[in-house]
């Protein structure tokens, strides 16, 4: 079979997306573990330190999911404008 024209785009752009699809997410359980370790060095879970401690471990946890759906958003958009604008 050879490939020819749009065919040949058509295998390449899908190539290299799925290249772009392929990036780990971090949603592992042991980040919890080491949150609890972190702030166990802070008191005793309940005293003000331990919670100061999880609240500020929990705000830059959103902060990097945030930053995490910021970078997904713009690899889809960047791939429905592969496929939808060819050049």
């Amino acid at each position: 079979m050879k490939l020819t024209g749009p065919t040949l785009f058509l295998v390449t752009a899908a190539l290299l997306l799925g290249g772009c699809a392929q990036f780990e997410r971090n949603t592992s359980p042991q980040t919890t573990v080491d949150d609890d370790a972190l702030c166990r060095a802070e008191g005793e879970p309940g005293s003000p330190g331990y919670v100061a401690c999880r609240k500020n471990r929990d705000v830059q946890s959103s902060r990097a999911a945030g930053s995490n759906s910021r970078i997904e958003r713009s690899h889809r958009n960047l791939a429905e404008d592969m496929l939808n604008n060819p050049r």
